[in-house]
């Protein structure tokens, strides 16, 4: 006997970046919502793909009820896109309630999966244009993705089933174009992929069906259950889920893109600008930061949720989206694009220090070769000639002026490159001598390049604008989500070679934790963060000079 779900309500989802600053979400729903209605009332033959449903389709788009609303997920989220370079502050998306022949089920009986991907896809053409306005630079879609389609069903005919996998085996091939809106609509379709696309139902219940693919998801539910239960459950531990993680999975493309973009110009002559390179790079690490921050809380509700079926769709998720290895690939990028930075850094440098050094040298032939003892002499020459007429000795005195110009700025350079060469690029650093009630000191092992792995003191750059306490505190906490107090300062460490980067000059202070240390965990530089004992300090090979520091602020020996 053959079976037929009866479409009921579909959900779709479009990830997006706003400036909340510049456009209300909901403002902009309101208009995307009139768009799609406006594209949807002057459908031409053109619009459609698949010209064998035009006509089923132009009937759809007469009897369709369309709900648009902006969902903000991660608010204070400054992600700078590098091909437009401009700033967004909130990640979410739009969702879409979408019900066809709302008051019509025997029209609704006709709606199969092969008709209801076609809509979207229209639609998602319609969002592009929307996307790529002017007056819309504040608002950046994801239209390289499909449009996210939650298809919902609580009918069947001729009857309803009990969902035992002897079932789910007799009616895979339905169950199989219902699990996946956007692909394998075909009757040639094959057993493996149609088994494989069955495999992961996620519901508990035998009056239930849940899958969740990469594009769309499919969600059945005897019809009791679902007027009373759908709302109240479904819909926020099931749907809502999922465009959450999509937005997530958003947001790690994007970041991964820009870092792309970052990496071509650390290998393009022509641009220079390390500082903005790097200052961007700190920003997209920041990104990553609130995002494995809010992965965290996910992981935290797998960890304590005693709700089975919520933490087996959050796993789903996570692996079908593939988070931890895009997390992962995004890690390995940034390693690539420092160790590109601090080559450049050390070439950039070294170019300075040459250039500086043949300004040197030819000032030093020049005084060599007594060329400027004899601008000096000619200028006393000039000023002692007290006779001739008064346009001789007009232009015996600009002649005079124009030397001492010239012998003035010779000098002035040459004592400014000797300032450069002892001071060139000079970037300022803290670093923390955290102690613990126990005799132990905090330190991190170091993520990145130079000493990647290598245990280090907590610290970092002081940003432009930023005072010394301030930054120890914000580096503190940034790789060991510890709050300090300083006790005092140890010491300026300026020794020539400290750090393989360049001149790096750093100020040490000796602080102690406030509040829990057990809140102590690795964060964005560090890979791990660890109490390590006096006695064991003796045995770790430290990076930088940190050796040193330890030993000045009495923790080593």
């Amino acid at each position: 006997m053959s079976l037929q779900f009866i479409e009921n309500e579909q959900f779709w989802y479009v990830s997006a970046f706003l400036d909340s600053s510049k456009l209300d979400g909901w403002q902009i729903s309101a208009e995307i919502e009139r768009l799609i209605k406006a594209k949807l009332d002057s459908l031409t033959d053109n619009d459609i793909y698949r010209k064998e449903l035009k006509e089923d389709l132009f009937e759809m788009v007469k009897n369709v009820s369309i709900v648009c609303k902006w969902v903000p997920y991660l608010e204070s989220f400054p992600y700078r896109d590098e091909n437009s370079d401009y700033l967004y502050n909130t990640l979410g998306y739009f969702e879409f309630e979408v019900n066809y022949y709302q008051n019509d089920l025997a029209k609704k009986e006709s709606l199969s999966p092969m008709l209801i991907q076609q809509i979207p896809y229209i639609v998602l053409n319609s969002l592009k244009k929307y996307d790529e306005r002017p007056e819309n630079k504040a608002l950046l879609l994801d239209t390289e993705s499909p449009i996210y389609v939650f298809a919902t069903s609580y009918k069947t005919v001729p009857q309803e089933v009990q969902w035992t996998q002897e079932n789910i085996e007799k009616y895979k091939k339905v169950i199989g174009d219902w699990t996946e809106i956007y692909s394998g609509q075909w009757e040639d379709y094959s057993e493996k992929l149609y088994n494989r696309r069955v495999q992961n139902n996620l519901s508990n219940r035998l009056s239930e069906l849940h899958f969740i693919h990469r594009n769309s998801g499919f969600i059945y539910m005897a019809e009791y259950n679902y007027k009373k239960f759908f709302e109240s459950y479904m819909k926020p531990f099931v749907l809502d889920p999922t465009p959450r993680m999509r937005a997530v999975l958003f947001a790690l493309r994007s970041i991964n893109e820009s870092l792309d973009l970052l990496f071509l110009k650390t290998q393009l002559e022509a641009f220079q600008d390390l500082e903005a390179i790097e200052r961007k790079t700190t920003n997209l690490r920041l990104l990553r930061g609130l995002i494995q921050t809010n992965l965290s809380t996910i992981y935290n509700e797998l960890d304590y949720n005693r709700r089975q079926h919520y933490t087996t769709i959050l796993k789903h998720l996570l692996n079908e989206f593939d988070i931890q290895d895009v997390v992962s690939r995004l890690n390995k990028k940034f390693n690539l694009i420092y160790d590109a930075i601090q080559v450049l850094y050390q070439k950039k440098n070294e170019e300075n220090q040459q250039r500086t050094e043949r300004g040197l040298s030819l000032l030093n032939l020049l005084f060599g070769a007594g060329v400027l003892a004899d601008l000096a002499g000619l200028i006393m020459i000039t000023f002692a000639m007290q006779e001739g007429a008064f346009g001789t000795t007009l232009l015996n005195g600009l002649i005079a002026s124009i030397i001492i110009i010239i012998l003035i700025i010779t000098i002035g350079y040459y004592f400014y490159a000797k300032r450069k060469i002892n001071k060139a690029e000079v970037k300022y650093t803290i670093d923390a001598v955290i102690t613990t009630e126990e005799g132990g000191v905090i330190l991190i092992k170091r993520k990145y390049p130079p000493f990647r792995d290598y245990y280090a003191l907590p610290g970092g750059f002081i940003q432009k604008g930023e005072t010394t306490k301030h930054a120890l505190f914000r580096e503190v906490k940034e790789e060991t989500n510890l709050n300090v107090e300083i006790v005092g300062k140890i010491g300026y460490y300026d020794e020539e070679g400290r750090d393989p980067r360049g001149r790096v000059e750093s100020t040490a202070f000796k602080c102690v934790i406030i509040g829990d240390p057990s809140e102590m965990r690795s964060g964005d530089d560090s890979k791990q963060v660890e109490i390590i004992s006096k006695d064991r300090l003796n045995t770790i090979e430290l990076a930088f000079d940190h050796a040193k520091i330890l030993r000045d602020a009495g923790v080593l020996k």
